[in-house]
């Protein structure tokens, strides 16, 4: 079978409309998911907060959260490359992924909210490996930083979109448990678009189980193990907005319909410089993302030690800082190894990065109840230091 699908595509090569084409209707997919999730994630440290949960439980929960959503991805990109099912893992993923969100409505305590929480990031670890060997193959005929900064300020557009809906849907229902049925509508069309989306499939050729066999998989660089721990230590110090946001409520910076409509803004400058950063990144290399968290890391402070507007603008460096990594992460990865080790090193990449931002978000939890000022110097420290390891690896990167 895969003989004769090698026969077929060799005779004529996708196209760069066709390949932007598929692209963008991967783009659609996140778009109308990340409505979905990303409109409950700007709200989860209050709802969590509401339900009895304390700082160091919110910190906790989004880590572990995190923790499934990365680390998991170890498994299930070592599953892609085995069994070359990668539209396979992308739909049952997002199928998990999107129905934990609406249920959330129903949680009447924190520990079963919380359980929705990670099986909804559990959701996201299952299909990601899966999806970004499909969007790196098509990313690469158009320009790796160009490709995945596309799909990241479309996959942003509905990260705004999410939290401004479920703000509408919050001022009319004065709580947010009836709020989270609302999002059960974006995440059907999601499904819908993911279904459009195979049929414009232009990367059919990579899906080869042939390609998993473990004795023909390439070693990993050296380069990506260093470029994996700066990563790490990225992960280690960037503050979750959950914690943020459970500030925000503890400190009355902001009301509980204000607090979607700041993550809305965030995401907004997220999907911006999404793009900026993926331009960048094709022109100049792997120093856009140290700029990136340079930016991020100021905003730290900005965002626990003063008032609201000071404490707007962290979030808008937050949301920088997150543009940065949607754009130039990915692409270092595809970058560096080869498509038929990718789905394994995208897995691998992202297990050490949600075992380091559990144990992250778990530290700033636990920081936020006794020093608030510590939980600052601690994610400032980390993020300088992963900033200067990337920064070190800019001529690796250039041969």
């Amino acid at each position: 079978m895969c003989y004769v699908q090698e026969w077929l595509t060799s005779e004529r090569s996708p196209s760069r409309a066709e390949a932007i084409q598929f692209i963008v209707c991967l783009g659609l997919v996140s778009l109308f998911a990340d409505i979905t999730y990303e409109g409950a994630r700007g709200v989860t440290g209050p709802f969590l907060r509401n339900l009895g949960a304390s700082a160091a439980s919110v910190g906790f929960v989004v880590g572990l959260g995190e923790f499934a959503g990365y680390a998991l991805r170890l498994l299930s990109g070592r599953l892609a490359d085995r069994t070359g099912a990668y539209w396979t893992l992308t739909i049952i993923g997002y199928v998990v992924n999107l129905i934990s969100v609406p249920l959330l409505a129903y949680a009447g305590n924190w520990p079963l909210a919380a359980l929705l929480m990670i099986a909804e990031r559990t959701g996201k670890s299952l299909r990601g490996p899966a999806r970004d060997v499909l969007l790196s193959d098509a990313a690469q005929r158009i320009g790796r930083g160009w490709g995945f900064g596309l799909h990241a300020a479309m996959d942003q557009a509905g990260a705004v979109i999410g939290p401004l809906f479920m703000a509408w849907a919050a001022s009319r229902t004065r709580t947010y448990r009836p709020a989270f049925l609302f999002l059960a509508i974006p995440a059907a069309s999601a499904l819908a678009a993911l279904l459009m989306a195979r049929t414009y499939d232009v990367t059919r050729e990579s899906a080869c189980p042939a390609r998993a066999s473990a004795k023909d998989r390439a070693p990993l660089p050296r380069v990506f193990w260093t470029y994996t721990t700066a990563a790490g230590l990225l992960a280690l110090g960037y503050v979750d907005f959950p914690i943020a946001a459970y500030h925000f409520v503890k400190a009355g910076l902001f009301t509980r319909v204000q607090i979607p409509l700041v993550y809305a803004l965030a995401m907004a400058v997220n999907g911006i410089t999404a793009m900026l950063f993926g331009r960048l990144y094709d022109r100049i290399g792997l120093p856009v993302l140290s700029t990136g968290i340079a930016i991020s890391l100021a905003g730290l402070p900005l965002i626990f030690l003063d008032g609201p507007r000071v404490a707007a603008s962290g979030v808008i460096c937050w949301g920088a800082g997150m543009g940065a990594m949607d754009a130039s992460l990915r692409a270092g990865v595809s970058q560096i190894v080869p498509l038929e080790s990718r789905g394994w090193a995208f897995g691998l990449f992202n297990a050490v990065f949600g075992v380091m931002w559990l144990a992250g978000s778990s530290a700033m939890g636990l920081l936020y109840d006794r020093s608030v000022a510590a939980l600052v110097i601690f994610g400032v420290l980390a993020q300088a230091a992963a900033a200067t390891l990337f920064f070190s690896l800019r001529r690796h990167f250039r041969e």
